[in-house]
């Protein structure tokens, strides 16, 4: 099996990732049979975007500090833990953009698109599903849709609903919401097309931030899966992300 090794800038990915070519070679990615991504789930992800709409294959090893999305660091055997892995396939979230000065971005989500105040005033949000809509006026500092996969980051920090793989589930949650105060967000089917409208703009700007793209000055964000793209993640067997996702809603 040939491997192809990527690691983060700390001094211990960079070690561990020494110490791995010198012991397994380190091929190139188009000859590789899998990349093992060494560093935290910030590496991971980015590991993630660069094979997005390929069949190359990600395991990842924990050198950071969550590691949610890595297996257990351990150097023996390596090409024979990746042959063992089970795969799960990550789709992204699409976001379209449109600024205040009319520029058009788009970029991919692998864990949440999120809409967040730019400045000290709430911002004011529309919700339409589908071309309906559903919430007249969101005041806020933010609102996000995640992924499954990104349920247990910034969207369970943000008391939303953690998403089993295979749900078909879009966990969609406020950030702070002021009105309606007691609304707690909604689960939406994958298939939806979710259009957030910056009410306001001028004088309450919002950025949209997809993964590692940040938007500015957003007046209208739309967000929808694209299944026609996707990224494997290779896990051991005894940490299989769907496993995972259902034991971090037992974790107290």
């Amino acid at each position: 099996m040939k491997l192809s090794f990527t690691a983060a800038h700390s001094q211990g990915a960079a070690e561990a990732r020494g110490r791995l070519v010198a012991r397994y070679g380190d091929a190139p990615v188009k000859e590789a049979d899998a990349i093992v991504a060494l560093g935290g789930d910030g590496l991971m992800l980015e590991t993630l975007h660069r094979v997005l709409g390929t069949t190359m294959p990600v395991y990842g090893m924990n050198c950071g500090s969550v590691g949610f999305l890595m297996n257990e660091y351990n150097e023996d055997d390596l090409p024979g833990r990746v042959a063992r892995a089970h795969p799960a396939v990550l789709h992204p979230l699409r976001m379209h953009a449109v600024t205040a000065s009319g520029v058009v971005e788009e970029a991919m989500a692998l864990n949440e698109v999120s809409l967040l105040r730019q400045a000290r005033q709430a911002a004011k949000i529309r919700i339409s599903v589908d071309h309906t809509e559903r919430l007249s006026e969101l005041i806020c500092d933010g609102v996000l849709i995640s992924t499954p996969a990104g349920s247990t980051a910034y969207n369970l920090s943000a008391h939303g609903p953690i998403i089993p793989l295979s749900a078909n589930l879009l966990p969609l949650t406020p950030i702070s919401a002021f009105r309606p105060r007691r609304w707690r967000g909604a689960l939406l089917p994958s298939t939806v097309d979710v259009l957030f409208e910056v009410l306001e703009a001028e004088k309450r700007p919002v950025a949209a931030v997809a993964d590692f793209t940040e938007v500015r000055d957003v007046v209208s964000v739309a967000v929808s899966e694209d299944r026609t793209l996707g990224a494997t993640v290779l896990f051991d067997p005894d940490r299989a992300l769907s496993e995972r996702i259902i034991a971090e809603q037992f974790t107290v």
